[in-house]
């Protein structure tokens, strides 16, 4: 392992019901019809963005890494999957956005693993970035 960098996004983020959701209601604007999911995605991507930005400035990347999700959950009402599902994909996306990684593709990203656990008092994703040997 070469280098490990964290950031963390205050709070929650939505889960994957409520993208599914938001992404069945169409809105007609100009004559055309759009579902809602994609500013849905936009709003949530924004947040992890300002997080990403904050903690970790204009870092970039250029080896493949390995990312360590750790989701601390309020509670254990929603699914661990749909928790990680809609997070992992706003979160690489907003890493390709911010240029800390290329794309999000098996080229630049080796693995992934999630682990949960509850605290009702500070809700919060951790995202560790383990860089690898090239």
């Amino acid at each position: 392992m070469k280098c490990c960098h964290l950031f963390k996004i205050e709070g929650q983020l939505p889960n994957l019901n409520d993208y599914i959701n938001a992404d069945r209601v169409m809105v007609r604007n100009a004559g055309h019809c759009f579902s809602k999911g994609n500013a849905f995605k936009q709003t949530a991507q924004k947040s992890v963005q300002k997080a990403i930005k904050r903690d970790l400035g204009d870092l970039v990347i250029k080896s493949p890494i390995k990312i360590k999700y750790c989701f601390f959950e309020p509670n254990k009402r929603r699914d661990k999957d749909n928790v990680a599902a809609f997070a992992m994909k706003v979160i690489q996306d907003a890493l390709v956005k911010e240029g800390v990684i290329k794309n999000d593709g098996w080229k630049e990203i080796d693995s992934f693993e999630c682990l949960f656990e509850v605290d009702k008092d500070n809700p919060r994703i951790e995202v560790e970035l383990q860089e690898l040997k090239e």
